[in-house]
């Protein structure tokens, strides 16, 4: 055991290698466990090994969030745009299964990494090769937003929004007092007319498989319905 630990710390860092522990760091641990110096010990080298690959923190993140998205399935050669367009985000929704803490690390980030500026600029291919117009494909890349990336994000998923990482156990959420429920009965109905499966939530909140696809498949169809009327913005 000694030997292959020492030969594991004898190996040479590399830039991937620095990248793929921290990735798998912050699948074990939450993206808030990262630190260069945590780092360091997990690859067996002092802190300051790691600045000959990563300038600084940020650009660990920009890599790592890379390396996820590398990991999303190429498109497949398919006439059919919608079934291609859907297979990748489904691809790109079970990358981020495998990385929870990578929905939140792309939407803290100021700029596109170039792995996502890759892949964004492969779905508006697809797109224009499908008959959109640049006008209707602009569009519609904003209307699907980051489900175009395999998640969604939720309007009462608070604890995204005071930055937890889902690393930690998630709470259940609180039934609708009845007061409440007597002041927003729509809501309080929409609050238990579907269960959810644990295992295919990205994050915290109500963001099951069948929820994602039900929204994928309805934004697709809405959208072909645009394509095939030749919709264009008005000015």
């Amino acid at each position: 055991m000694a030997e292959q630990t020492g030969t594991l710390r004898r190996t040479p860092l590399s830039k991937d290698r620095v990248l793929r522990a921290a990735v798998a760091l912050a699948d074990e641990s939450g993206i808030e466990s990262l630190s260069m110096r945590n780092l360091a010990v997990e690859l067996g080298v002092v802190p300051m090994a790691l600045y000959k690959h990563v300038a600084n923190k940020d650009e660990l993140l920009g890599g790592m969030i890379d390396v996820v998205v590398g990991e999303i399935d190429p498109p497949v050669p398919d006439p059919d745009w919608k079934r291609v367009i859907r297979a990748r985000i489904l691809s790109a929704r079970d990358v981020l299964l495998r990385h929870p803490w990578a929905p939140l690390a792309i939407e803290s980030r100021n700029d596109a990494t170039p792995a996502i500026l890759d892949y964004l600029n492969t779905m508006v291919g697809i797109l224009r090769d499908g008959g959109f117009s640049t006008d209707l494909a602009h569009h519609v890349m904003h209307a699907m937003g980051s489900r175009m990336l395999g998640f969604s994000q939720e309007l009462f998923d608070a604890s995204r929004r005071a930055g937890r990482s889902g690393a930690a156990e998630p709470e259940p959420p609180a039934a609708f007092p009845p007061e409440a429920a007597a002041r927003f009965p729509h809501l309080a109905a929409i609050a238990t007319a579907a269960s959810h499966d644990d295992a295919s939530v990205v994050g915290d909140g109500c963001d099951d498989q069948f929820e994602f696809e039900f929204a994928l498949d309805l934004l697709l169809n809405g959208i072909d319905d645009l394509r095939q009327q030749g919709w264009r913005s008005a000015h």
